[in-house]
């Protein structure tokens, strides 16, 4: 099985496919995973290099997302499609839906909606989505009605798909996997008597603005790991979280070593690796209760309306007071953890591709 899958090396998405790419090589797979958008960093370049079976291609092309019209993004797709051509791959799996919308490809595809931006901007804006977006909302409307199946990390997220698109069929929901990040020894039994959150802080559906008002009712430092200025400039006032900015895989494990409590008011989350990171570390979860976090972490976290900062603050606070229920919710949440592994992400993605692949002997599509 040769599957041709998508990325960016920007954000989550190149950790979703490098990790699924690594546990999809059990099931026989081979990846030829094409990179679009900026080039990968020397350490990503070596994290792909050491999974077997992968061949990594560095496109040049651009991101939908970073484009200013549909003509780039078409463009993009038909390059997609003659590299598949070229590599002779039984099966596209696309990260970015919207390159499949007026694209041939002569091959199965599968098309993974890790978020976008128009199911972004109707959680973000109390408005319509720009008109000079609104051909992006267009091409992935055809991308997703164009794949012979998508897939959503979380089913909150596929009826938002599937409701905002009015698409035909709801996704099907393949949750999300990560491994556990290399922990280095803890110093302790006790945990660090701080809280934390990580992610995009310029992101207004990151809604840091509430964790900074929470962080000035707290007795203990609200530590927040992330960039605080966007790509276009977004930059909000954060008076009272201890901001750390950008950090790498080593300095996040070793934050979440110390089992902190981790913290997030997300308003609109498709899936939430940075939860899951935290989770599996055995942190204890104070989460915003939206439909994605009460699906993936119900019963193994507690939950604050996303914009009471006050409620935030209290439960904090509550669990710094009780040992016991804070061990016992992070003990819960790296159980629940153990369900969202690249594994199961892997096993579940082998099923769909299976469906589409002719009978061993038969020969390759694209051959």
């Amino acid at each position: 099985m040769r599957i041709l899958m998508t990325t960016d090396a920007v954000g989550g998405v190149w950790q979703y496919a490098t990790d699924l790419a690594a546990a999809l090589t059990p099931h026989g797979a081979q990846t030829v995973l094409a990179v679009l958008g900026p080039e990968p960093s020397p350490a990503q370049r070596a994290e792909a290099e050491a999974i077997r079976g992968l061949e990594l291609v560095e496109t040049g092309l651009p991101l939908d997302w970073m484009c200013d019209s549909a003509a780039p993004v078409r463009a993009a797709g038909k390059a997609v499609a003659a590299l598949a051509r070229e590599k002779h791959v039984d099966l596209v799996h696309l990260n970015s839906p919207a390159l499949g919308a007026d694209t041939w490809f002569g091959l199965p595809v599968v098309a993974v909606n890790h978020g976008c931006l128009s199911t972004w901007w109707e959680a973000a804006r109390s408005e319509p989505l720009a008109p000079n977006y609104r051909w992006h909302r267009a091409l992935m409307r055809r991308g997703l009605t164009s794949a012979d199946i998508t897939v959503a990390p979380s089913a909150a997220y596929a009826a938002t798909i599937a409701r905002h698109y009015r698409l035909p069929d709801t996704p099907v929901v393949v949750h999300n996997g990560r491994r556990p990040l290399p922990l280095p020894p803890q110093s302790g039994e006790a945990p660090a008597d701080f809280a934390f959150t990580a992610g995009r802080l310029w992101d207004d559906v990151k809604n840091a603005r509430t964790l900074d008002r929470a962080a000035a009712l707290l007795t203990v430092p609200l530590r927040a790991a992330g960039s605080t200025r966007g790509p276009h400039g977004e930059e909000p006032s954060l008076e009272h979280l201890d901001r750390m900015g950008q950090i790498d895989t080593a300095e996040l494990a070793g934050t979440l070593a110390q089992r902190p409590i981790f913290v997030s008011a997300a308003t609109f989350e498709p899936f939430g690796l940075a939860v899951l990171e935290a989770a599996a570390a055995g942190c204890p979860l104070v989460l915003s209760d939206i439909p994605t976090f009460r699906e993936l972490w119900d019963g193994a976290a507690r939950f604050v309306a996303p914009h009471d900062a006050a409620g935030f603050a209290e439960t904090i606070e509550a669990l710094r007071d009780d040992p016991l229920a804070r061990r016992q919710l992070g003990q819960a949440a790296r159980k629940r953890s153990a369900q969202y592994t690249p594994a199961a992400m892997a096993a579940g993605m082998a099923r769909l591709y299976s469906g589409f692949l002719p009978d061993e002997g038969q020969g390759r599509a694209a051959a």
